[in-house]
């Protein structure tokens, strides 16, 4: 059987266990060839650490489709991160009309608990939406969702219609499939909710609410969703495989949470990542 390949375009930190370092290993782990495309390398993440190193490589990334497409590579998949600029959101969408074969997944990053991430606007927000236009799959928080769509952020108290309502929205934008993460109907539960626009379907799973923070955890569950849609399997499975995994991760490192406050141990979690792609 032929191996899938999927690239995936964000950011490298070199420390912290976010972006490119937990997608390629993560994507690797489910069987998929990865190939990474660096937006930009930084010596950690930027939640919690000082004085950190940054170099942009927006530069490189035409050079790099336009060398791919000259080499006739195909991929199956694409999947897109932290991108940090408009200018980033059209060197993205360039990728998509260069390698139109591939399934396109979207994680907006830009947003989060109700406010911007500090490097962005309104703007951006209007950028990121119409990338999410030309993708298949899209992965907001609630943040993210509201502020592509115009819409208040309503932090908790809200309903299944609320949630299924702000997904029929998100695929009126025109990506076929939408998923909102960190959805908690009740304070005991947390999880996923997808809208598949061409049947009007809603899937949705969750786990125990585990009432804490570590940062990539975003990251870790659209590349285990990502990794998933890929191989081809059902938005059902896929959306349990990424929530099971990325709470999986949260629970290994609660003892260590401490030490570990910069990441989750996704490492120790993939066998079990493996075991449910069975």
């Amino acid at each position: 059987m032929k191996q899938k390949r999927i690239m995936t375009i964000q950011d490298l930190s070199c420390f912290g266990k976010c972006s490119l370092t937990v997608a390629h290993p993560i994507m690797s782990a489910m069987g998929l060839e990865v190939c990474p495309v660096p937006t930009a390398v930084l010596s950690t993440h930027t939640a919690g650490f000082q004085n950190w190193t940054y170099r942009d490589l927006a530069a490189d990334l035409p050079a790099i489709a336009s060398h791919w497409k000259s080499q006739g590579l195909t991929f199956d998949g694409i999947s897109t991160g932290y991108l940090g600029s408009e200018e980033m959101i059209d060197m993205v969408t360039d990728y998509f009309r260069l390698f139109p074969e591939a399934v396109k997944i979207v994680d907006p990053v830009f947003a989060d608990n109700g406010k911007l991430y500090p490097a962005f606007d309104e703007k951006y927000a209007k950028g990121i939406a119409r990338l999410c236009a030309a993708a298949d799959v899209i992965v907001p928080n609630l943040t993210e969702a509201t502020f592509m769509l115009g819409e208040k952020y309503v932090p908790a108290g809200y309903d299944e219609q609320y949630i299924h309502g702000l997904l029929r929205r998100l695929g009126e934008l025109g990506c076929p499939v939408a998923v909102v993460t960190g959805v908690i109907y009740d304070p005991k539960y947390q999880g996923a909710v997808a809208y598949e626009a061409a049947s009007g379907r809603f899937v949705q799973y969750f786990r125990e609410n585990i009432d804490v923070s570590f940062h990539g955890t975003g990251d870790i569950f659209t590349s285990a969703l990502a990794g998933a849609v890929v191989l081809g399997k059902p938005l059902e499975q896929a959306l349990r495989i990424a929530v099971d995994y990325t709470v999986d991760c949260i629970k290994t490192t609660m003892p260590d949470r401490e030490e570990h406050w910069y990441g989750v141990k996704f490492e120790s979690c993939l066998p079990g990542l493996i075991q449910s792609l069975a």
